[in-house]
């Protein structure tokens, strides 16, 4: 068990907790579930030193507001002035741009996410569809004999492309092409698809007028995140733990 000061976090619930924190290993997801139980633990204590009125575990998220009260009177959070912004807009301009726009062509070989033979044979189809592309084949012909998006209608046409129009997995492959046909096959969850870039027009930079309170924002949220974080280690510094180290990685979760 763990104790923090005088109160003690039973083995029952670390386990419980470990269903909101998944994680490549089980160590991992404990390590995460008594870290999150221990912090918010440190919090209602510390909200009841101060007289707050600290809700029970089980009660609606408009009556935990505790947590954001005890923040905005013990963290102090300073805002990104605008000398900030523009400093961090002139080192970072390759990030603001609109977004690229491109002409895509593509052959769907459909395939459930869980469907492992058919993935493995749709992946195969793409390969050979590729080969025949390469050597002078028909894409609007392959598509329409292929093809199991509504687009093999068009000759496989998906028109022109902004980022966040398509699934992120397929998007992060099409929007670092060159224009002409991709000789590897590109999986999404839909399957595999033999993609052809037809037209690339690259994104054009941005004012800094146009995203500095989008810069100031995000600022804001990363010194916030680094003023939070330093107040728990205050909160654990100052606390009395047992059966549980932030110090030392790879420590005995429970004892």
């Amino acid at each position: 068990m763990i104790r923090v000061n005088d109160t003690t976090i039973e083995e029952k619930s670390v386990l419980e907790e470990m269903q909101y924190h998944p994680a490549e290993s089980q160590q991992e997801a404990m390590k995460k579930a008594a870290e999150a139980l221990i912090i918010g633990e440190l919090f209602k204590q510390r909200a009841q030193e101060l007289g707050f009125k600290v809700a029970s575990a089980h009660a609606d998220a408009a009556e935990q507001d505790f947590v954001e009260r005890l923040i905005d009177q013990e963290v102090h959070i300073p805002e990104a002035q605008d000398e900030e912004c523009e400093h961090y807009f002139q080192a970072n301009r390759e990030r603001f741009t609109t977004s690229p726009l491109l002409e895509v062509r593509h052959i769907l070989l459909a395939a459930a996410p869980d469907d492992n033979k058919g993935r493995m044979e749709a992946l195969s189809l793409a390969e050979e569809v590729i080969k025949q592309l390469q050597a002078g084949g028909d894409f609007a012909g392959l598509a329409r004999g292929h093809s199991s998006c509504p687009s093999k209608e068009t000759g496989g046409s998906l028109g022109q492309l902004s980022r966040g129009q398509t699934v992120p997995e397929f998007e992060r492959i099409v929007f670092a092409l060159e224009p002409g046909l991709y000789d590897s096959p590109v999986e999404s969850r839909y399957g595999f698809h033999v993609v052809w870039v037809e037209r690339k027009v690259p994104g054009q930079p941005l004012d800094y007028s146009a995203v500095k309170e989008k810069i100031r924002d995000y600022l804001n949220e990363k010194v916030r995140h680094k003023a939070i974080a330093q107040y728990i280690q205050t909160l654990i510094a100052d606390a009395e733990i047992e059966g549980y180290s932030f110090a030392v990685d790879g420590s005995p979760l429970m004892q």
